[in-house]
């Protein structure tokens, strides 16, 4: 496959993470028994190959542990791969945690021009898209009140607004659209529609499988840290059901 076509691409990637057992909780118990501290390495994710050509929708599934949101993050770069290698070409905004990188004492106005520069925009860029962020969150009443005082539907209303207006060529969500009332939920569905046509990268966790078979070309079950299946979405969400219910 072209190197121009790809969006992303995951090689021969391994990721562990270190556990600690009996970990020493009181002072005295540190003293008694530093050396004996009790660790392991747990493969989360094991030998992934993956291309996401430009353009493609495609569904992360599995169960809960499989560690599809770990791979999510991976390819966010907000961790790093024990083995192998992950490349994105484009600019990418991902949506993986509700809130992510929001300050609660400032205003949903203030967190709009944090968030945003973080997504590389210029503050003319920002001013440019404010209006249309506050419009599609729905919170003009809000707006200028701290976001410690949202609800969680709220925090995802804003947190959906910008990143969704920061023209990335590449979209991350980690199941942040369950958060929320049906009619934002379905605005947000309507929105990433709109993106699909528009030729935009999106890599979407979720267990909502009918509204994935909608939106999704593909899909990718990850099971027990490998890749099982990657195909068609229909195929794929049918083999998953039929395996695990």
């Amino acid at each position: 496959m072209a190197k121009q076509n790809i969006a992303i691409r995951v090689e021969n990637m391994t990721k562990e993470f270190k556990v600690f057992y009996d970990k020493p909780s009181t002072l005295k118990e540190r003293l008694v028994f530093w050396n004996k501290k009790k660790s392991e390495s747990r493969k989360v994710l094991n030998r992934i190959d993956l291309n996401i050509k430009k353009g493609e929708t495609v569904a992360l599934i599995g169960t809960n542990g499989s560690g599809k949101s770990t791979l999510l993050k991976l390819m966010t770069k907000i961790i790093y791969p024990t083995k192998g290698k992950i490349t994105t070409y484009g600019k990418l905004t991902s949506l993986l945690e509700l809130g992510a990188g929001f300050h609660p004492d400032f205003t949903g106005r203030e967190n709009i021009y944090f968030n945003a520069s973080i997504f590389g925009l210029t503050k003319k860029e920002i001013e440019k898209r404010m209006d249309e962020i506050i419009q599609f969150s729905e919170l003009e009443a809000f707006i200028d009140s701290p976001v410690r005082t949202y609800s969680s539907g709220m925090y995802m209303r804003l947190a959906f607004s910008v990143a969704i207006n920061v023209d990335a060529e590449i979209l991350l969500i980690d199941e942040i659209l369950a958060v929320g009332d049906q009619h934002f939920q379905d605005k947000c569905f309507a929105k990433l529609q709109e993106l699909k046509n528009r030729n935009k990268t999106i890599v979407i966790v979720s267990h909502a499988l009918d509204s994935i078979k909608v939106l999704c070309d593909r899909a990718v079950w990850i099971y027990n840290g490998e890749v099982k299946m990657d195909g068609k979405v229909e195929e794929v969400v049918e083999e998953y059901i039929k395996v695990c219910g």
